[in-house]
């Protein structure tokens, strides 16, 4: 382990592990493994996946599409956690298979929240004047 290194960001293996483990979420949703009738009647992106330094953990950023019953969204996730991280487990070859841990994505609001505030004419005005 590098001395010099920022403990906050994230070395180059968790990047990629976080990223193989996205696009197994991926493929399980959009194939229809989970029984649930929830997921199965959402469209679910699977934005980014964060894993821990030590790979045990995974926080998992959601959105439906159209952003459309996220709770019930998240609720199904959470409810076939255990089914997901055996199945994660199985296709990335990982020591520990990780805890996954669901969250909204809440980028895509923060997002569309500041574009919001640049249109604002007080704001475009002030803008001009630099």
């Amino acid at each position: 382990m590098n001395p010099n290194r920022d403990s906050a960001e994230p070395s180059v293996r968790t990047l990629r592990v976080g990223e193989q483990v996205r696009h197994v979420l991926s493929e399980i949703l959009q194939r229809g493994d989970v029984h649930d009738d929830v997921l199965a009647s959402h469209l679910v992106s699977i934005t980014e996946v964060r894993m821990s330094p030590d790979l045990r953990h995974a926080t998992v950023f959601v959105k439906p599409l159209l952003g459309r019953d996220e709770d019930a969204v998240l609720k199904a996730l959470r409810t076939n956690t255990a089914y997901l991280q055996r199945e994660v487990a199985k296709r990335v070859r990982m020591k520990y298979a990780a805890r996954l841990k669901f969250l909204a994505d809440e980028s895509f609001d923060e997002g569309s929240h500041i574009d919001r505030l640049l249109r604002d004419p007080a704001v475009a005005r002030d803008l001009d004047g630099e």
